[in-house]
C-alpha cells in the first residue's frame, strides 16, 4: 500500500509539473471552429510570451504572416501590427500553471492570463477580478507551414511588451 501511494504521489507531481506551453498554437473561433491566428508562445530569460506569428481569414484561409502583416491593433499605442505582436507577456511557471498577462489587441484591455496544457490543447484563460473566460488552442501541425510561410525562429525573438492608454 505504501509503495502504490508512492508511486501515485510522484505521478501525479510528474504530470503536474511536466507540460510544456511551448510551440505554435491555432486560436480557434467558437462559432465557425476556423482558426483566426497563430501564436507562438517562447521563452526568453525564464519568461514566456506569446507572440502573434500569422492570422487568418473568416474561411481558415492563411491571411497574414510576419514575413507581410497588414492590419494593425487599434487598442495599442503606435498600433503595431497584429503580426509580430507579443498579446501574451509575463508568464511564470506556478506549479502546473503559467500565469501572466494578456492584452485584447483590438480594444486595449489587459487582463491577468493563466495557460496550462490539457489533453493536447492550450487552455487560455483571461481574467479580471473574479471572472475569467477560457479559450482553448489547438497545436499547429507541419501542414500549418508551407513555402510562403516558414516556421519561425523563435529563438530570436526579443520580447515587445504592448503599450496601452
Amino acid at each position: 500500500m505504501k509503495i502504490f501511494s508512492l508511486f501515485f504521489l510522484l505521478a501525479s507531481c510528474c504530470t503536474a509539473f511536466a507540460q510544456d506551453i511551448t510551440g505554435f498554437w491555432k486560436s480557434i473561433n467558437e462559432k465557425t471552429g476556423k482558426p483566426q491566428c497563430m501564436v507562438a508562445i517562447y521563452e526568453h530569460d525564464n519568461t514566456y510570451y506569446g507572440r502573434i506569428v500569422s492570422t487568418y481569414d473568416n474561411e481558415g484561409k492563411l491571411e497574414e504572416t510576419l514575413d507581410e502583416p497588414d492590419a494593425r491593433a487599434p487598442g495599442i499605442i503606435g498600433n503595431p501590427y497584429y503580426c509580430g505582436m507579443d498579446l501574451i507577456w509575463g508568464l511564470d511557471k506556478r506549479g502546473s500553471k503559467f500565469k501572466g498577462r494578456i492584452v485584447d489587441p483590438k480594444k486595449g484591455n489587459i487582463y491577468r492570463a493563466e495557460l496550462w496544457v490539457e489533453d493536447g490543447n492550450l487552455i487560455v484563460r483571461g481574467k479580471l477580478l473574479c471572472f475569467g473566460r477560457n479559450q482553448t488552442w489547438v497545436p499547429a501541425s507541419q501542414e500549418d507551414f508551407s513555402e510562403s510561410f516558414k516556421k519561425p525562429d523563435v529563438s530570436k525573438f526579443i520580447p515587445v511588451i504592448p503599450e496601452v492608454d
